[in-house]
């Protein structure tokens, strides 16, 4: 089947990211695009803790790049990229920003890969996984394959759904739309670049509880909620 380019409006998207660290502000103080031609070059290209906070801006198009408040959310998984930190649609030389049309589709797709991680590493159990809700809204043309496309939705091998990405990156596609394949009926997105969604908004703090085999339940830090995780 061939693949459509289809416009994808969400009133919201959501994406759960790792909260160990406080969020970089650095990209918020960039409002004109032309000063990211300062920050690429002099001091942050000397001054070596500068220039790991910033990535590899050369990995972003200049008129692709974004700023302001919530852009180190866009800019971060674009300028800090490896090959040890993979995804169905980016190979870590390049990267993309996924989000989920809920909360829950969302929660499910950090659950599955935070569960590989605790079991790889003998995780002893207890509450282990911090994670920061972002919410935004999506308006964007996308590939759309959330029909006839099984074989880039594969559990575990992202040998094909890489390389088209790589495919569709390269002729010039803002990124895909396709189901989730951790939450069967929910959808998910993979933009290619940071201006495509709107820049998100912090929403709750919560934390994972891994049983020792799975994740069960997760913790709301704002308030102490407890919620089961079942599936």
């Amino acid at each position: 089947m061939t693949e459509s380019e289809t416009r994808v409006t969400w009133d919201k998207y959501y994406r759960l990211i790792n909260s160990a660290h406080p969020p970089i502000d650095l990209f918020e103080d960039i409002a004109d695009p032309e000063d990211w031609l300062l920050l690429g070059s002099g001091e942050s290209k000397t001054n070596p803790r500068l220039a790991q906070t910033i990535g590899n801006l050369d990995l972003v198009p200049e008129e692709r790049r974004v700023g302001g408040p919530g852009a180190s959310y866009l800019m971060a998984p674009f300028v800090h990229v490896s090959p040890d930190h993979q995804g169905r649609f980016h190979d870590g030389y390049f990267g993309a920003f996924y989000g989920a049309e809920s909360f829950e589709t969302a929660l499910f797709e950090t659950v599955y890969h935070t569960q590989i991680f605790c079991a790889a590493t003998e995780e002893a159990p207890g509450w282990i996984a911090d994670k920061r809700e972002l919410i935004g809204k999506l308006d964007a043309v996308l590939t759309d394959i959330r029909k006839g496309f099984d074989d880039l939705l594969d559990p575990h091998d992202y040998g094909r759904s890489q390389a088209f990405a790589r495919e569709r990156r390269a002729d010039g596609a803002n990124g895909i739309v396709y189901p989730s394949v951790r939450n069967p009926g929910g959808t998910c997105f993979a933009s290619f670049h940071p201006d495509v969604v709107s820049a998100p908004v912090q929403g709750h703090h919560i934390t994972y509880h891994w049983d020792g085999r799975k994740v069960d339940m997760f913790k709301v830090l704002s308030d102490g909620s407890v919620y089961a995780i079942s599936g």
